[in-house]
């Protein structure tokens, strides 16, 4: 079961970008993405379900703002839109999706914005999905969570970790986020299996010449319950595949 998860930057966009000729060629078994920016409506939905996926959506109340959506080749068993709380569920954050034994998590982390305003806001997000993952696994649920999380965890995972110590999205305290899902019994399966792999990032500034010169942030990961660590097959990501400033991620699990 290929699971990919990709922050598209606006789905409009990415479909002229090649989008839909990607998701034909690849065929993910699901494809979660972030930042659709549109609601089902605005889309054209049909080419999506002509090659033969099921779509669920949540977009956001403000318009062209957030979103997620989740696409499966086989429907899933049940779906869930959003935590029950509406200051994070009017921007369109989350969606649950449930495949026989495994439950999957699409999510849109919030950034904490340039001048850290939106941090507060942000560790509370983690905290509430901590919280909501948490409780899945403690019914027995198998839990992959996935999506762009807005932090880069270690100094591996960016390019130029010394010069970015007080950015946002590489903070003190917003990677000690991350390491409150690890002490949980999550675990980041596209690390655990690739400790030392540098130069694997998920996300570019749109800047000329920084993608062409691989200066990225990993920021896009598949959390996964430690339980769930012996079905993983592969967990790669696709750096090469082009259309967002954000590129696919993908697990395999058996």
């Amino acid at each position: 079961m290929r699971l990919f998860t990709w922050n598209v930057n606006g789905i409009r966009a990415a479909a002229r970008k090649g989008l839909l000729d990607w998701v034909a060629a690849e065929k993910p078994d699901v494809l979660c993405v972030q930042e659709t920016k549109a609601t089902a409506e605005q889309f054209e939905t049909q080419a999506l379900r002509d090659l033969g996926y099921t779509l669920h959506w949540h977009a956001a109340v403000k318009p062209g703002y957030s979103g997620v959506a989740t696409f499966s080749r086989v429907a899933p068993d049940a779906h869930e839109i959003g935590f029950g709380e509406a200051r994070f569920d009017d921007e369109g954050r989350v969606l649950v999706t449930r495949h026989g034994d495994l439950t999957l998590i699409n999510a849109y982390f919030p950034n904490a914005q340039r001048d850290l305003g939106r941090l507060d806001y942000k560790k509370e997000f983690y905290r509430k999905m901590l919280a909501f993952a948490g409780e899945r696994r403690a019914r027995g649920e198998a839990v992959v969570i996935c999506g762009d999380w807005n932090t880069a965890h270690r100094n591996i995972d960016i390019k130029n970790w010394r010069g970015n110590q007080t950015a946002s999205g590489f903070t003190p305290g917003e990677r000690a986020l991350v390491d409150e899902f690890l002490d949980a019994g999550f675990v980041d399966v596209f690390r655990a299996r690739n400790p030392q792999l540098e130069d694997q990032f998920s996300w570019w500034s749109n800047r000329p010449g920084v993608r062409e010169k691989n200066v990225g942030w990993r920021i896009d990961y598949h959390l996964i319950g430690a339980d769930l660590l012996p079905r993983v097959a592969d967990a790669r990501i696709h750096m090469a595949v082009l259309g967002s400033d954000h590129c696919p991620v993908e697990l395999a699990l058996r």
